[in-house]
């Protein structure tokens, strides 16, 4: 930064902060803690290294990313970033779950209003007629009659 203040880095380390200072555009000096924690977990001299190796344009969201992380690790220090997303990996499945629950739910109710619509409408399912009656009545005149009066079994068929 030449002269005025010097960028988070530099202060922290304790040293002049040059015009060319690759630390000074992504730390400035009002945001002490963003360079610190970053500093605690990867190191001055790789973050250096590796803003060294991107093009201008990319550092910006590499520093944010390097922030993120180093937050992340603070706070995990054995999964960081992947603990937070296996996290919210389980409560999106968690929640698909649910919202599969509940559509099914709906569903059901839907089902039942619809029967309960059908049975209280004035239109039965099959309308009477003296010949649909009569093969009804047939129908359950022949089934009696088969459970009444069994035919006889056939002694011979039983032990051949």
């Amino acid at each position: 930064m030449g002269g005025s203040s010097p960028c988070a880095s530099c202060k922290l380390l304790r040293r002049r902060c040059a015009k060319d200072c690759i630390f000074a555009p992504y730390f400035p000096s009002d945001d002490p803690h963003k360079f610190a924690i970053v500093h605690k977990v990867f190191g001055a001299s790789n973050v250096s290294k590796m803003l060294q190796e991107l093009p201008i344009q990319q550092r910006g969201d590499a520093v944010s990313s390097l922030v993120y992380e180093a937050n992340a690790r603070v706070r995990d220090p054995v999964y960081g970033c992947v603990g937070a997303i296996s996290y919210l990996e389980n409560q999106v499945s968690q929640l698909q779950m649910q919202l599969a629950v509940a559509q099914t739910e709906i569903l059901c109710i839907q089902m039942q209003q619809e029967s309960t619509q059908i049975l209280q409408d004035d239109k039965p399912f099959l309308l009477p007629t003296n010949n649909n009656l009569d093969t009804i009545s047939q129908y359950l005149n022949s089934a009696s009659s088969v459970i009444q009066d069994p035919p006889p079994l056939k002694r011979e068929s039983l032990w051949t």
